[in-house]
């Protein structure tokens, strides 16, 4: 009998078909990685196994975990379950972890709520199974706040969390989407490690086939809540049957073509940026510290250029990238637009501003989701100081939208009435309708599936062509930097340790940090003609 049996799961959401037959087995000890675009209904499927469902929400068929079907369980009998038989860790850690409780409380209530030892082995259960996640107590000590840790760090305190009663399934909903390369490494090996140790059950949830190529025992693929390919992971690979599941390896590994970048003539001249922060005081009367961030960084990037920036979490990309905007002064060195300074004394120079556009990383939480469209591009109209009006304004409204493949009448629509991708085309369409020098786009792909991603490559290309675009693009997500780069930088505790040609970087990298980088990030195996 398998530990996890899915038969014929429907699922309706107020009327509205969600899931449709959805059939799924794991074992004790495998791991079986469900994938598909956003929309498919993965995340549905491992809510309707924890029974986390919205109101409105109807299920039909059987899950059966060790023969037990969920379905008709109460609640009470469902709270007794999760933690003790079912862990569950989420996407976002921080979201996912409470702010003002420290990591050990955190660990320790999922055993104190079951019950299951006295508070003194709770402490020591927690210390032993943060210690199993790479967070021994010498360094990293109970009394932390999320806060005080890295993203990675996180999501490994909210693992300890999930496997403090050594469940028999741990549900991962895409781990390691927001996690840095090598990070992301470090988690999907400590998952792998933890299912076969343990012997738990692992259902893991990704949009990537390149994170679960290496680690999934079996492929599930979901489109439009339906399961439309399974298989044992080599043999799904390397023998795909349907159109959709190859659509999507095309998509991971898609590649477009960059125009050729014109003589080289400098926009953004950096040289010797130094950024530090203070820290505070370790006693009552002694020197406060500082962290440097941004350690002595100096580059060139030429007008109509496309450089890259990678690096891990807390290497200094972000820094950089809010003192090349104005947003934060820098202690010494020079950053420079168009020759002029980015900085007027101790305030952002206003006329190298409207210079820059930024797209951010998250489409939704960009945008004021009162607004209309059209009130949501034109934002940047107030950093000139003659603003198009009447029907100049109107169409150059109508001609951003029709740039980013949009069309002109989706201007009177709200943000909530985009995908993800369309919305990440409106943040575009904003950055472009008041025609910068520069466009600064800071991880703007890596929270988009697959193929979405892979659309937003294909418009950025076109609009190279269009617009001459020049920018700075920022990104952990290293096969996407090495497609819509002409050269790249790699960033190592706030110093550029490497940059050039990014194939010649890529294909030849000089630096041991910029090997490690290249070997963390997941790469699908070479198939051949199978997805021909």
């Amino acid at each position: 009998m398998s530990l996890l049996q899915i038969d014929n799961l429907s699922l309706t959401i107020h009327e509205t078909e969600i899931l449709k037959r959805i059939r799924l087995r794991i074992d004790a000890g495998q791991i079986v990685a469900v994938t598909g675009e956003s929309g498919s209904g993965k995340s549905m499927t491992a809510l309707a196994v924890m029974r986390l469902l919205p109101n409105g929400a109807k299920a039909d068929g059987a899950i059966l975990l060790d023969g037990r079907n969920l379905l008709p369980l109460m609640e009470s009998d469902m709270c007794a379950l999760r933690g003790a038989e079912i862990g569950m860790v989420f996407q976002e850690p921080m979201t996912a972890l409470n702010p003002v409780k420290t990591i050990g409380d955190q660990v320790i209530e999922t055993i104190l709520i079951h019950k299951a030892m006295p508070r003194a082995k709770a402490w020591a259960r927690a210390q032993e199974v943060l210690t199993r996640v790479g967070l021994p107590p010498d360094r990293f000590p109970l009394s932390r706040y999320p806060h005080e840790l890295s993203g990675g760090q996180r999501q490994r305190v909210v693992i300890a969390m999930a496997i403090a009663l050594r469940p028999k399934l741990l549900i991962a909903d895409e781990p390691t989407t927001a996690l840095d390369v090598t990070t992301q490494a470090q988690i999907l090996e400590l998952l792998k490690g933890l299912a076969r140790e343990y012997g738990m059950g692992l259902l893991m949830i990704t949009h990537d086939l390149a994170v679960v190529a290496d680690m999934a025992d079996q492929i599930v693929v979901m489109r439009q809540g339906e399961v439309v390919e399974r298989g044992a992971t080599t043999d799904l690979l390397n023998n795909m049957q349907h159109p959709y599941t190859r659509m999507l390896f095309q998509a991971s590994g898609h590649q477009v073509s960059l125009p050729d970048p014109p003589e080289p003539q400098p926009l953004l001249e950096v040289k010797n940026v130094i950024r530090d922060y203070r820290l505070p005081r370790k006693s009552l009367f002694g020197r406060s510290g500082h962290n440097r961030a941004v350690d002595e960084v100096s580059f060139t990037l030429n007008r109509g250029e496309r450089l890259g920036l990678v690096g891990e979490s807390g290497c200094g990309k972000s820094t950089l990238t809010k003192a090349i905007l104005g947003l934060e002064e820098t202690q010494s060195g020079d950053i420079r637009l168009d020759s002029q300074p980015v900085f007027s004394g101790h305030k952002p120079n206003p006329a190298v501003r409207r210079k820059m556009q930024v797209v951010f990383q998250d489409p939704y939480g960009s945008f004021n989701p009162r607004h209309r469209v059209a009130r949501l591009i034109t934002e940047p109209f107030h950093l000139l100081d003659t603003p198009p009006s009447g029907p100049e304004r109107q169409d150059r409204i109508a001609e951003m939208l029709t740039a980013v493949g949009l069309r002109p009448d989706d201007a009177g629509k709200f943000i909530h009435e985009f995908s993800g991708g369309q919305r990440q085309r409106i943040a575009i369409a904003r950055a472009l309708i008041i025609r910068p020098e520069l466009i600064l786009f800071d991880e703007a792909v890596s929270a988009l599936d697959v193929s979405v991603r892979a659309q937003i490559l294909d418009l950025l290309a076109e609009l190279c062509t269009t617009y001459n675009l020049t920018y700075l693009f920022i990104s952990h997500d290293l096969s996407v930097v090495r497609t819509i780069t002409d050269r790249v930088m790699v960033m190592q505790a706030g110093k550029i340790v490497e940059q050039g040609e990014t194939e010649q970087v890529f294909s030849d990298p000089q630096h041991p940090y910029t090997r490690t980088l290249i070997d963390a990030a997941p790469v699908l195996p070479d198939i051949g003609t199978s997805v021909a």
